[in-house]
């Protein structure tokens, strides 16, 4: 009498797989994190060109310490290409059948990678336009010393920036807070449907949140005086006074 022994191996591949799947959920977490605090700074312009140049100055504090650069490659661009280029892998391996079964969990799951992809050109077109590695190719606009003023006038250089950054921001809300409930269920912190329909309606709400920020800011940043913006002196006559 013989027996057969059945066993399920894990290759190589299918391991350094899974392991890479975790770290892109991770990366995602952390760029999450990165949009949530980069939307609300950018939304205090609404209260005035003073309290953005305060926000801007505080962070750019690790730029006096020298450490401001690594700090972003560590933190910000390093997870955020790791994370783009893997989504890509994802992109092109995976296939999604909301054509013959459109549930709802198949439209996220088709809008989620639709949203990558206006996200990848929305934030190749944001670094050139605003960021500093933007300037070896006429970009880099935005002058941390009068932020307001140089983000506004970068902002109002074209009349398409207004719909482009607006578009940016939906799709990268989206993202970021589908995102944030799958990643949920992958780390297994909600399991049942109970915990992930309660989930996801915290995702839904921090998105509208994140959404409101967003175009708050893209509308302060549009409507903003460039010429009436001096907004380095202001914070310094506040500093001074005490306040």
């Amino acid at each position: 009498m013989s027996s057969q022994t059945a066993t399920t191996a894990i290759s190589p591949r299918e391991k350094y797989y899974f392991l890479a799947r975790r770290l892109h959920s991770l990366t995602g977490l952390m760029f999450s994190g990165f949009v949530c605090f980069h939307l609300l700074i950018n939304a205090t312009v609404l209260t005035g060109g003073e309290s953005f140049q305060f926000c801007v100055e505080k962070i750019h504090i690790l730029e006096h310490m020298g450490i401001l650069v690594p700090v972003e490659m560590a933190t910000i661009f390093f997870p955020i290409a790791f994370h783009a280029l893997f989504g890509i892998v994802i992109l092109l391996t995976s296939q999604s059948n909301m054509k013959d079964y459109p549930y709802g969990g198949n439209i996220r799951y088709t809008l989620q990678r639709l949203s990558a992809v206006v996200i990848l050109v929305f934030l190749t077109m944001h670094i050139w336009h605003m960021h500093w590695l933007g300037k070896p190719f006429g970009g880099a606009q935005f002058d941390p010393a009068n932020a307001t003023s140089t983000a506004a006038a970068a902002m109002q250089s074209w009349s398409l920036w207004a719909p482009i950054y607006a578009i940016g921001v939906a799709a990268t809300v989206f993202h970021l807070a589908n995102g944030i409930w799958t990643a949920l269920i992958t780390w297994g912190v909600t399991i049942g449907p109970r915990s992930q329909r309660v989930a996801g309606y915290c995702c839904v709400a921090l998105g509208a949140v994140l959404f409101v920020a967003g175009l708050g800011a893209v509308r302060g940043f549009m409507t903003y005086s460039v010429a009436d913006g001096n907004e380095t002196a202001a914070v310094e006559q506040v500093e001074e006074s005490g306040h």
